[in-house]
């Protein structure tokens, strides 16, 4: 697959399946996040994978903190929570790991990990493999950062969830950059 195509065609995959990537599979993922634009070269990330049984684990965590911020859960909230890292048969965190700086700020540093998320997209769907982002409400939670033993200067912004595609890929619309796009200066 050819770069522009790649870019211009990789799309959200939310119905997954086994195989989950292998290891060779997994670790360009990985190389292709490592070449996210990185001011000062601090590599300002960090990632998890979790899959087999680990998912159920996760889950359990997921309820955990379901519960510490909604006592009131429902039977049904609760069982949805817990399935959730089943949707797929792995699943690669995405943490920015931000560190004080003298010239590069946080927030760049928190972009740069987000680029690092962007790259695992692209490298997964450049080798077929089924992949999306999420986040929600489970990457907010104290209880569940915790459990994932994120230190306080780290955030978790991306659950990446990988695996087969179940259905075959939507064809993505062609948009028009131009609502998009001004001249500056602004009239």
């Amino acid at each position: 697959m050819d770069a522009l195509n790649l870019l211009l065609k990789r799309v959200s995959v939310p119905r997954l399946q086994e195989p989950a990537p292998t290891a060779k599979q997994l670790d360009l993922m990985l190389r292709a996040a490592l070449r996210a634009p990185d001011h000062g070269q601090i590599r300002p990330w960090r990632f998890l994978t979790v899959q087999g049984d680990d998912r159920k684990k996760l889950g359990e965590l997921f309820v955990q903190g379901l519960l510490s911020t909604m006592p009131e859960a429902s039977s049904e909230q609760i069982e949805k929570t817990r399935a959730m890292p089943l949707r797929a048969p792995l699943l690669l965190l995405v943490i920015a790991s931000i560190s004080k700086h003298l010239t590069v700020p946080a927030d760049e540093q928190l972009l740069a990990a987000g680029c690092a998320a962007h790259g695992i997209l692209l490298a997964a769907h450049a080798q077929g493999i089924g992949a999306v982002w999420r986040t929600g409400a489970v990457a907010e939670i104290s209880r569940i950062n915790a459990g994932l033993g994120l230190q306080e200067h780290e955030r978790l912004i991306a659950y990446i969830y990988l695996g087969t595609p179940i259905n075959s890929l939507r064809n993505p619309p062609d948009l028009d950059p131009a609502p998009f796009v001004q001249t500056w200066p602004i009239a």
